[in-house]
Formats: C-alpha cells, sequence, structure tokens
C-alpha cells in the first residue's frame, strides 16, 4: 500500500461587521477559492480583492500559497475584511516570524466596528424623530 503525502495545512478565522471567514492555506502556486469560486468571481471589485490579497503582497507569499476559504455573514465590504483578518491569523500559524509585518500593518487587529442597534423612541440608533413645535 502505497503512504499518503502529507501536505500541511495552516488553519486561520477572521472577523469583520458580521462575517466570518475560514482559510486554509497549503503549500501551492497562489489559487484563491472562496467558497468554491475563483476570488475574481466571488468578489466583484478589484479593491476588495485587494484587500484580500494585502497581507500575502506584504509578506512576499502570494506564489507560495494556495488559499480555501469559507466565508458566510454580511456583505462584500465585511467579508473581504474578514478574509484578510482569516489569511493574515493563517500565516502567523506556518511562519511566526512574520508577526511583526503583519501586525504593524494592522493585519492581526480585529475591526471590532459593528452595526449600533436601534433604541426605543428613536428612528434609528441616534436619530431621532422630527420636533413638531404644534
Amino acid at each position: 500500500m502505497a503512504k499518503k503525502k502529507s501536505v500541511q495545512t495552516f488553519l486561520g478565522t477572521g472577523r469583520r461587521k458580521l462575517s466570518v471567514a475560514r482559510v486554509y492555506l497549503t503549500q501551492g502556486s497562489g489559487n484563491i477559492v472562496v467558497n468554491g469560486l475563483e476570488l475574481k468571481d466571488y468578489l466583484p471589485q478589484e479593491l476588495l480583492r485587494m484587500v484580500v490579497k494585502s497581507p500575502l503582497l506584504l509578506t512576499n507569499t502570494l506564489e507560495q500559497y494556495d488559499v480555501l476559504i469559507n466565508v458566510y455573514g454580511g456583505g462584500f465590504t465585511g467579508q473581504a475584511g474578514a478574509m484578510r483578518h482569516a489569511i493574515s491569523r493563517a500565516l502567523l500559524e506556518a511562519n511566526p516570524e512574520l508577526r511583526s509585518s503583519l501586525k504593524t500593518a494592522g493585519f492581526l487587529t480585529r475591526d471590532a466596528r459593528t452595526k449600533e442597534r436601534k433604541k426605543y423612541g428613536l428612528k434609528g440608533a441616534r436619530r431621532a424623530p422630527q420636533f413638531s413645535k404644534r
């Protein structure tokens, strides 16, 4: 019986707004697959694709790893931020020496800004009803 070739996989979980992304990083040629689709097919805007690739570009590892991403919740912007966070964490697991460059770029910090809840008596989170003198 032939021995199974072991492929090292690095995991990372990232969050942004209501989005959660799970990333599986394996040795490869730089393919990025998001929910079964290529990155360019999944994300419509070039800016969001650059956000997702930024940790790989910063650490010069874009051509070294294949990235498989499962992401759900929120919109495209939140999902792109969650993917960036998850890729950064997976890269850190693969190579702890990259910590200083990822940390200074702010990729390891979870962006905690979320939508504020609506309060009773108000039209939104802070918008008060219009005042009527009569």
